[in-house]
């Protein structure tokens, strides 16, 4: 089942075009939306939420068309905006409180919510501090609960961990994952950091100036490859092992490229793995690494910017 759809979906400004016939659908689950600052993430966010008309093409949301059905896609749907929007003066439970009567749900069942939400999100302790205090992982939290207060089936998280640290990134993604794993609510998270996508989604959508490149099962795009990588320790009598091991293997037929201590070995069937490994047997050398590689979302945007 699809959450998400689009048909030729296109949206002109004066001197850009931000979509470009933009055909795709959004399974179930955790999806990550990636592309470049100004690849139409954020544009396609807008136009899916009723915000913002295209210019062509159509889309649908939970089954609901966004040019008639804004009002009850944005009831059933969260979203968590870009850019900090948060009132300093209030606490977090005050605001998510708000949000979630804005969403139509009973003072008592907002009251309820909130803090279900808050704790969630692992700010039950911090509730009723001042936002304006907040550091920028805990305001990122209270955006992520006030669009998950109500409920929803669906959220659209716009680049979620902007300004986060290593550790805040992490936390982040977890959250995100449980959202759908805890609670059942699919995700569609954008991000210009691919890495993140790989890690954290069931599915990729890979967009590029407003088009299209792939979409796919994130399994797919990191499918294993022909090519091992390995690292070796020096030699017993100092010297580089990674040249030894360079020449062994290529006597064995196979095809080798140095990348300073690591060689990239490309093989052809299940014995590849068994030939590296006694050949680095055999000349003595402590094994490091031996790992076989994955192709990388990143490769999407090299093949393209190649011609291939």
């Amino acid at each position: 089942m699809s959450v998400i759809a689009t048909e030729e979906l296109t949206k002109r400004f004066p001197r850009v075009t931000a979509l470009d016939r933009l055909t795709v659908e959004v399974p179930t689950g955790v999806t990550g939306l990636v592309g470049a600052n100004g690849a139409g993430k954020s544009t396609l966010i807008k136009i899916l939420l009723g915000l913002a008309p295209a210019t062509e093409g159509r889309a649908q949301v939970l089954g609901m068309d966004v040019r008639t059905d804004g009002p009850a896609i944005r009831e059933r749907v969260g979203y968590m905006p870009e850019h900090d929007c948060l009132p300093a003066d209030v606490s977090a439970t005050e605001f998510v409180m708000h949000m979630a009567r804005m969403s139509g749900l009973p003072s008592t069942a907002a009251r309820e919510r909130t803090a279900d939400t808050l704790r969630h999100v692992g700010l039950y302790e911090e509730r009723y501090r001042p936002i304006g205090g907040y550091s920028t992982g805990m305001k990122q939290r209270v955006k992520l609960a006030q669009a998950l207060v109500h409920d929803p089936q669906l959220v659209l998280l716009d680049e979620p961990t902007n300004g986060l640290d290593p550790v805040g990134r992490d936390e982040m993604l977890d959250l995100i994952r449980r959202v759908h794993t805890d609670f059942g609510i699919s995700v569609l998270v954008t991000s210009h950091l691919l890495g993140e996508l790989e890690r954290t989604c069931d599915h990729v959508v890979v967009v590029d100036g407003g088009k299209l490149l792939r979409a796919q099962a994130t399994r797919e795009f990191t499918r294993t490859t022909g090519v091992f990588t390995v690292e070796v320790d020096a030699l017993a009598d100092g010297s580089d092992g990674t040249d030894e091991t360079h020449r062994a293997l290529a006597e064995l037929g196979l095809p080798v490229e140095r990348d300073g201590r690591l060689l990239h070995v490309t093989v052809d069937d299940e014995r590849g793995y068994d030939l590296i490994r006694d050949a680095v047997d055999g000349l003595g050398v402590g094994l490091v690494r031996l790992q076989q590689r994955r192709h990388r979302i990143a490769e999407v945007f090299t093949k393209e910017n190649a011609g291939v």
